[in-house]
């Protein structure tokens, strides 16, 4: 007998990456100038020149047997400071290396948080459309999941929604900003919003409400006049998990970090939690070579600036062929009302036309469909045609 939540979690598989697979298969079969993956955020801008000369560097200069070696589980201590500074300077904070936990990406630092703050039966909640892994880490580790739906107009938090879903259990209230899969970016009035109300009611419920803030696209914001709350500095019982992948455009390196703010309700002891919680996991120390690489890159970013041009296209095409959706201010998705009411049959009937998406249903929210756009600006126009002729099936 194996355990059933593993078992059912491998066969029913990552969609997203069952389309990005089925995406790969037809390229292969056809010519990848022929199919249109919009299914997978993965960056296709390259990294920075810095980070390359950066591991050169590092490989011709540490001794192999100290650059190969074992670090401290929450990663080595000046690294943790150079992240501690870099917060510092720009949020005007005053972390140190005691409050940063290095992981294997955002992913590694979910599952950690989950795991460190979840009690069997506590509850976390979820704006729906919601990234799908938050539900898989919650559940995994005893929580009950409870989704709220975001305003369908903005996918801006719908406050009244999530009072009336607050109960005695909740523990968490996932917050990811920009979003995926809707690029929306919350103001601070939300923030201040959201923050004043989670302070009424965990004074009601008795115990404390935590944020888990994830923001990974925190650099994708396309408005140059928008600035992203920075949400410790909002909530005190803020836990903050961030990933270098999008914005270094380096997903397959997993660096990343946990922030337990010193204000957090029983920081130390949550901190510890973290810890063990990634020793249960069996998380030892993020890769040695990129810890050692980090503090050198920390002010820098790939060229984000296409994403933007990516966007503006998409979406001055996409609406005028009849496609509904709100234009997202970050990130690199669009998420599209699907034409029909059912989406699984939409992203289907898309593959006809080599354009995968990925339907609505995946991220909690029927009825629309994810486009990633992270990808050539090339292979955008290339693929506006299909997206029309897609469209003119509903309406002809």
């Amino acid at each position: 007998m194996l355990p059933q939540d593993a078992l059912q979690c491998g066969k029913e598989q990552n969609l997203i990456r069952v389309i990005s697979e089925y995406a790969a298969k037809r390229a292969q079969e056809i010519g990848a100038e022929n199919v249109f993956n919009f299914s997978i955020g993965n960056p296709n801008v390259p990294a920075p020149e810095i980070v390359t000369e950066t591991l050169i560097d590092i490989l011709n200069t540490v001794p192999p047997a100290q650059l190969h070696s074992y670090t401290p589980a929450p990663g080595l201590g000046w690294v943790r400071e150079a992240v501690a500074e870099d917060l510092n300077r720009r949020y005007g904070t005053s972390y140190t290396a005691s409050d940063l936990y290095l992981t294997a990406g955002a992913s590694a630092a979910l599952a950690i948080v989950m795991k460190a703050v979840l009690l069997p039966g506590d509850e976390v909640i979820l704006f729906a459309p919601y990234y799908p892994e938050y539900a898989v880490y919650g559940e995994c580790f005893g929580g009950r999941i409870v989704k709220v739906n975001c305003r369908g107009a903005d996918f801006q938090i719908d406050l009244e929604a999530l009072e009336a879903a607050i109960t005695e259990k909740t523990k968490i209230v996932v917050v990811n900003s920009p979003s995926n899969p809707a690029g929306t970016v919350f103001s601070q009035e939300t923030i201040t919003a959201l923050s004043d109300l989670l302070r009424r009611k965990q004074d009601e419920v008795g115990h404390p409400i935590y944020i888990l803030a994830d923001e990974p696209y925190r650099e994708l914001v396309f408005d140059d006049d928008m600035t992203l709350p920075f949400l410790p500095n909002d909530y005190d019982n803020t836990i903050y998990t961030y990933s270098y992948s999008k914005c270094l455009s380096m997903p397959g390196e997993r660096i990343g970090y946990i922030l337990v703010p010193p204000k957090a309700a029983e920081a130390e002891n949550l901190y510890a939690s973290v810890c063990g919680a990634g020793r249960i996991l069996g998380y030892v120390n993020i890769n040695t070579l990129f810890q050692y690489m980090l503090p050198k890159v920390l002010d820098k970013t790939s060229d984000l600036s296409i994403y933007k041009t990516n966007r503006d296209l998409l979406y001055s095409e996409l609406t005028k062929y009849g496609y509904e959706m709100a234009k997202p201010e970050g990130a690199f998705y669009l998420f599209l009302k699907s034409p029909e009411p059912d989406d699984l049959a939409f992203c289907e009937r898309a593959k006809q036309f080599e354009v995968m998406l990925v339907p609505g249903t995946v991220f909690g929210y029927p009825g629309y469909a994810r486009l990633s756009y992270c990808v050539d600006t090339d292979t955008i126009r290339r693929a506006l045609p299909a997206m029309e002729a897609l469209m003119k099936t509903y309406t002809e």
